[in-house]
């Protein structure tokens, strides 16, 4: 399965009522998504249909997060009756909006992808789904810094590492989606500090020149799921269920073990 065909099928069982991603480029991500959704990319070219409410923004992601509201277009205020169409009466109350499923593919440099995660854990809640592209290059030269190759993930598989070792409460699993596999990260925190806390000292660490030195359990996938596995597990009901009862983070402790059982 592609990354587009997870994506797609990932719409269909989380059922999240907005949508956010970072790298339009052609659109066929975008294309997937049937609820209000972002699009964030500074050099976008559309050349597929568009089926969703759509905010297109040409602009860098830092540049996007760092408006004043950058959710505008997702506040129920704008059409009251968006609300009761995608399943949430209670956001007709007020209150900032909350991203629910957010794909990351942008520029392919790891301390990119970090903040872009940052940037999007500030705007989510625990029960919402992150998904970052290109994360289990093939070989040292895709997950190089400096493109010399066709296909390219760059260094961005660090991400996954720097989640794991600075924020244990998040439920981080790799996915074997072809060509370069995705992560998806579970149990976010919007009030967490400690990746900002860090960032320039992780940054000294993992930022490093080419050529990388890429574990060989990323270039093998020795711990990645399969996709129809991991799309089929029984945890995304109830998690679907929590996000649209709005359960306080309690609830995410059983979820997280059902996670983890699929992603072992």
């Amino acid at each position: 399965m592609d990354r587009h065909g997870f994506l797609r099928q990932l719409h269909r069982v989380y059922k999240p009522r907005n949508y956010f991603e970072i790298g339009v480029n052609d659109g066929r991500s975008l294309t997937l998504s049937r609820v209000p959704s972002i699009a964030v990319d500074p050099a976008f070219k559309v050349v597929t249909e568009i089926a969703c409410d759509v905010h297109l923004v040409r602009q860098t992601s830092d540049d996007f997060f760092a408006r004043k509201d950058p959710l505008f277009h997702l506040r129920p205020g704008r059409n009251p009756f968006r609300a009761l169409a995608r399943r949430d009466p209670l956001a007709l109350f007020g209150g900032d909006p909350k991203l629910e499923l957010a794909f990351i593919d942008g520029m392919h440099i790891f301390e990119f992808a970090l903040r872009d995660f940052m940037n999007v854990e500030k705007h989510a809640q625990w029960s919402s789904v992150v998904v970052l592209d290109d994360m289990l290059p093939r070989n040292v030269d895709e997950a190089a810094r400096d493109r010399h190759t066709d296909a390219w993930t760059g260094d961005v598989y660090k991400v996954a590492q720097v989640l794991r070792r600075f924020r244990p409460d998040l439920a981080v699993v790799e996915v074997d989606t072809a060509p370069t596999g995705v992560v998806a990260v579970f149990g976010l925190d919007p009030s967490s500090t400690v990746l900002r806390h860090n960032y320039d000292a992780i940054l000294a660490e993992y930022a490093v020149e080419d050529p990388q030195d890429v574990p060989e359990e990323v270039l093998t996938r020795k711990t990645a799921v399969s996709p129809e596995a991991f799309l089929r597990a029984g945890f995304w009901r109830d998690l679907a269920r929590a996000r649209d009862l709005r359960k306080s983070r309690t609830a995410f402790a059983p979820i997280r073990r059902r996670i983890e059982a699929v992603g072992s």
